[in-house]
């Protein structure tokens, strides 16, 4: 199959998922093609049957703010009829699935017809398609997919919640590629970190308001009570420099370090002991996913669609919404005796295993030969 897929090319969760599914497609002979303004994150190196299309958006005195969805569009159109493709597959409904719409109608004016498939991955949906600037957009493009993925049953039923949407939505799963996050832990890395064999905890995120930072920081003042114990914070966002001051009136930023943005996640997971995410709402959690797959257990909220992948005692521990003390308790009953810990560990790199890219690409190709 020629297949060509569009995201954005950050740290989140939509593009990871739609760069890791373009690079496994690859692996297995499809032919595939980016298009996106910037080059994924996660498509590093050459890889055989990717290409990359960079959006160009020329600046006009004219326009206050580039149109970017016209160049998208347009740049669709150019890379579908160049390359012959056999379907588009967006990720995030606004702008991709409207310019998706746009490229079809344009294809369909020159005989050829092109079928576009939708994944909403959580944001495009509970809040830019809430806002009332976009919601008929949203909508509208995504009654207009020939089909629609959603991450989660959470993010489905939100999805049907929120809008009047006239077709089936097919839920798949994110996925983790469980065989790159099984690594043993870099001695040398774990000992810069915790010198003094300190149990490391550990978040990940964008740090937008959503993911509530600063709890992580209160949790890992609580934790840090108890037992030594180190904090790392991988990623970036407006919430960092909050988080941080928190971290130095509490008196722990010592035992705080951020890291910023990082690639290779598999290396870092594998020194953690535990995995915080305190997020107000996801709707799937691949954050979590992964630290699971690098056999770090999680504690987290129970808000969107956690609950569908963090096992209640088993992988790890949920709360409510700013339930810090429950959470420090939690990990603290993870934390404090080694066999605990491990059983923990095992127990979360066991369920990752139901979410592994081998068990989940299968379905999307399912699904990509219904259209054609």
């Amino acid at each position: 199959m020629r297949i060509g897929i569009v995201c954005y090319p950050t740290f989140g969760g939509s593009g990871v998922l739609a760069t890791e599914l373009g690079k496994a497609l690859a692996q297995k002979g499809h032919q595939v093609h980016f298009i996106t303004y910037q080059q994924p994150v996660r498509l590093n190196g050459f890889i055989p049957n990717i290409f990359y299309h960079e959006v160009q958006v020329p600046t006009y005195p004219l326009f206050d703010y580039p149109p970017y969805e016209t160049a998208l569009a347009s740049t669709m159109v150019d890379v579908i009829k160049n390359n012959n493709l056999d379907l588009l597959h967006v990720h995030y409904a606004i702008p991709h699935a409207s310019a998706a719409f746009m490229a079809k109608k344009i294809l369909e004016q020159e005989g050829k017809t092109i079928p576009v498939i939708t994944t909403l991955h959580g944001t495009d949906i509970t809040l830019v398609g809430r806002d009332k600037t976009y919601a008929p957009v949203v909508a509208f493009s995504i009654n207009q997919s020939d089909a629609i993925t959603a991450v989660s049953e959470n993010l489905r039923d939100e999805t049907y919640k929120t809008f009047t949407i006239q077709k089936e939505i097919q839920v798949i799963y994110n996925f983790v590629d469980v065989q790159r996050f099984s690594r043993k832990p870099i001695d040398a890395f774990k000992k810069v970190i915790a010198p003094k064999g300190e149990r490391i905890l550990m978040h990940a995120s964008n740090f937008r308001k959503i993911k509530r930072v600063q709890d992580v920081v209160k949790i890992f003042y609580e934790v840090q009570k108890k037992m030594p114990a180190k904090l790392l914070f991988v990623g970036d966002g407006p919430e960092r420099q909050s988080a941080e001051e928190l971290a130095r009136s509490l008196g722990v930023h010592e035992e705080v370090r951020f890291v910023g943005k990082q690639e290779q996640m598999e290396d870092i997971l594998a020194i953690a002991d535990l995995f915080l995410l305190t997020s107000e709402y996801e709707s799937f959690g691949l954050a979590a996913l992964e630290a699971m797959a690098a056999g770090v257990p999680v504690i987290s909220t129970n808000a969107g669609g956690l609950n569908e992948i963090n096992v209640e005692g088993e992988t790890g521990y949920m709360a409510d919404v700013g339930d810090i003390l429950t959470m420090s308790r939690k990990a603290l009953d993870i934390l404090e005796k080694d066999e605990t810990l491990n059983a923990f560990k095992k127990r979360a790199a066991e369920h990752a295993k139901k979410f592994d890219i081998a068990n989940i690409v299968p379905i999307y190709e399912q699904l990509y030969e219904r259209f054609l």
